[in-house]
């Protein structure tokens, strides 16, 4: 009997090991999330859904018979500035009280990230063997807590759906670069059609048509030779638009022969919240206007910088940190792109800290999974260095402040606004400080590193490529 109770007790120890780890991993997740919800307490701003205020009063206005772009917002002079096709997608929340609305978009928005981040941090947390859960529930409310999301959540703002519809491209394509391995065995037709990433070219294509920017990434799949995702983008940015212009004309006419071409209806490009090359030149000018040539000069040499590291981040088989250069080129080159906008930087710190963490795997003589195979088909081991603990330490230190700074977003306590006070009345440091975000944007452009081999799909994609076109010769 006493045997009997001993087996049947260690028969259960395990799982009350695992049950405790599993209450321990619980109470980190609800200990970050409060200490998120503290930062954004310290640092954030007073948020009202600004923003979500005049996509609401605007498509309120639209459903009560009236012309969308006539609409002004109360108390300012600010209207609906997206194309019509936005104003169909929001429409519904016409039906919502504008603070229901908020609330809805922000947990779709928060519920997307997880997503997001769930689908990029999955090749990372099996190689180190992290739970994928508990690793996502880190991430999310610690990516929240930075000055684009709560912005974003704050303000009633769409990036963080917009972000989602273009990374759920990515993973397309990278569905579509590994052969069908999961799309074969798939139980219905369409599981195997979502799976085989055929589809991958329509998120950017609804994402350029709420918003122009991300057609940037249709250029990068065109320059990559991704034609049928760059097709698919194309056609369904023109074919939701033609829908539109089938559905709503009048607006539609309005919008691109009118209201496309008027900046005005966004702001000043100096005000602090524009974190772009145009805003960082206008303040460094003391100007309310950006100097256009200048402008342009340095926007056309860090769209070549950014799009050709791009292609080359993806030719060493690392299509996450390939959009992640897109994205950020999107955001300095844009001549608006309010903090708000600056979602990038997620991912790109991301990229940051698995590149400190397999710099410092290969260190030590780990194999990097993912890093490509030797002549017989082994994982690639890299023979230890003596100084482990120092390798990766700059990426590692890259991904942390850049974390730090978007969470501490030094650019509202030296905010100011022209003619009334000059962007230099805090000095050179508060220059600097006002423009801290536009200048790490800048610097991830020109040196946010890529991961060769981080996607081996792509990795071996390039390699039977390059093997067929030898042959060829």
């Amino acid at each position: 009997m006493p045997t009997s109770v001993g087996r049947r007790t260690n028969r259960l120890a395990p799982t009350s090991r695992v049950d405790r780890r599993t209450v321990v991993r619980l109470g980190v997740v609800a200990t970050v999330s409060y200490v998120a919800w503290l930062a954004i307490s310290a640092f954030g701003r007073p948020y009202n859904f600004f923003d979500m205020k005049i996509y609401h009063g605007a498509v309120v206005w639209w459903a009560s018979g009236n012309e969308l772009y006539d609409f002004v917002a109360p108390s300012t002079t600010l209207g609906f500035t997206y194309p019509p096709f936005a104003g169909l997608v929001m429409l519904p929340m016409s039906w919502l009280p504008v603070d229901g609305a908020g609330f809805v978009n922000a947990l779709a928005s928060i519920g997307a990230l997880a997503v997001v981040l769930a689908a990029l941090l999955r090749p990372i947390v099996d190689r180190l063997g992290w739970p994928l859960w508990f690793t996502v529930g880190i991430a999310t409310p610690l990516a929240v807590a930075i000055e684009p999301s709560r912005e974003t959540l704050g303000y009633g703002q769409v990036n963080l759906l917009l972000f989602a519809l273009i990374m759920a491209d990515m993973v397309g394509l990278r569905w579509r670069a590994k052969r069908g391995t999961h799309h074969e065995t798939a139980d219905s037709p369409l599981a195997r059609f979502v799976y085989s990433g055929a589809w991958a070219g329509v998120g950017i294509g609804l994402a350029t048509a709420v918003k122009l920017t991300p057609a940037l990434f249709v250029a990068y799949l065109m320059l990559t030779r991704q034609w049928r995702a760059a097709l698919t983008a194309v056609g369904t940015t023109i074919g939701v638009t033609i829908a539109s212009f089938g559905m709503v004309g009048e607006e539609s006419r309005a919008y691109f022969t009118s209201v496309l071409w008027q900046t005005e209806r966004v702001g000043a490009a100096d005000m602090t919240a524009n974190q772009s090359l145009a805003g960082l030149l206008a303040r460094l000018y003391d100007s309310i206007e950006t100097p256009g040539l200048l402008w342009l000069a340095f926007s056309v040499l860090l769209l070549a910088l950014g799009l050709s590291r791009a292609i080359s981040a993806r030719a060493d088989g690392d299509e996450l940190t390939a959009f992640t250069l897109v994205g950020l080129t999107a955001n300095v080159i844009s001549p608006i792109s309010w903090s708000h906008h600056l979602i990038w930087v997620i991912p790109a710190i991301i990229v940051l800290a698995d590149a400190a963490v397999r710099r410092r795997d290969a260190s030590r003589g780990l194999p990097l999974r993912g890093s490509g195979p030797s002549a017989n088909g082994v994982p690639a081991l890299r023979p230890p260095i003596w100084y482990p603990t120092l390798t990766g330490l700059r990426h590692g230190a890259g991904a942390l402040g850049l974390y730090l700074l978007f969470l501490i977003s030094p650019i509202w306590p030296y905010e100011h606004q022209l003619p009334e006070v000059s962007h230099y009345q805090d000095g050179l440091f508060g220059a600097l400080m006002e423009n801290s975000l536009a200048i790490a944007l800048i610097v991830l452009v020109a040196a946010l590193p890529w991961r060769p081999g981080a996607e081996p799909a792509f990795y071996h994609d390039r390699l039977s490529r390059a093997a067929a076109l030898a042959a060829r010769r």
